[in-house]
């Protein structure tokens, strides 16, 4: 199964719109996954016109979406929220104390603008924001995201946007 994680898109306020070669990644997803802060009923459904769509709300959202998601993809269960309200941002023993509460094995988060992935007890995934939208916590202004390949392992690519592609690959086993 192949996801593609995104999230702080921040469409209209911060950014006008997804870059085009995003979206062809979320076009070709078997499942879309989106960690928060869309910020308009305009971007959640473009997003969903995409394909498949998990969709958390997050802090700077009004479309009403439920605050924390879990589905299952092969052997994994897996986990998303937004991250708000976690100090500070990002802080991963706090992340993984929500992943152990809900029952994951693997957390996609948001928040922070800043694509990251962490092994231990969990495996925590933040895409950081596929515009490269401004947040108030840090983040390169670099549009990213994450697709995540489950097989017989984890595969994971973070994504960066700037002239090229650059991409961060990790593998865990299952």
């Amino acid at each position: 199964m192949r996801i593609v994680a995104i999230s702080d898109t921040h469409i209209p306020d911060r950014a006008s719109k997804i870059p085009s070669v995003i979206v062809k990644f979320l076009q070709q997803a078997d499942l879309i996954v989106h960690a928060g802060d869309f910020t308009s009923e305009r971007a959640y459904r473009e997003i969903k016109s995409y394909g498949k769509l998990v969709a958390v709300m997050g802090n700077m959202d009004f479309v009403d979406l439920p605050e924390e998601e879990t589905f299952k993809a092969g052997k994994l269960k897996f986990g998303v929220i937004h991250g708000y309200g976690i100090y500070p941002r990002g802080n991963v023993k706090e992340l993984e104390r929500i992943g152990e509460e809900m029952g994951v094995d693997v957390l996609i988060t948001g928040h922070t603008h800043s694509p990251s992935v962490h092994k231990g007890k969990i495996i925590i995934i933040n895409p950081g924001s596929a515009t490269g939208a401004w947040g108030g916590g840090g983040g390169k202004g670099i549009p990213s995201f994450a697709v995540i390949n489950v097989e017989e392992t984890l595969n994971v690519q973070i994504c960066e946007l700037e002239e090229t592609l650059k991409v961060k690959a990790y593998k865990f086993e299952v």
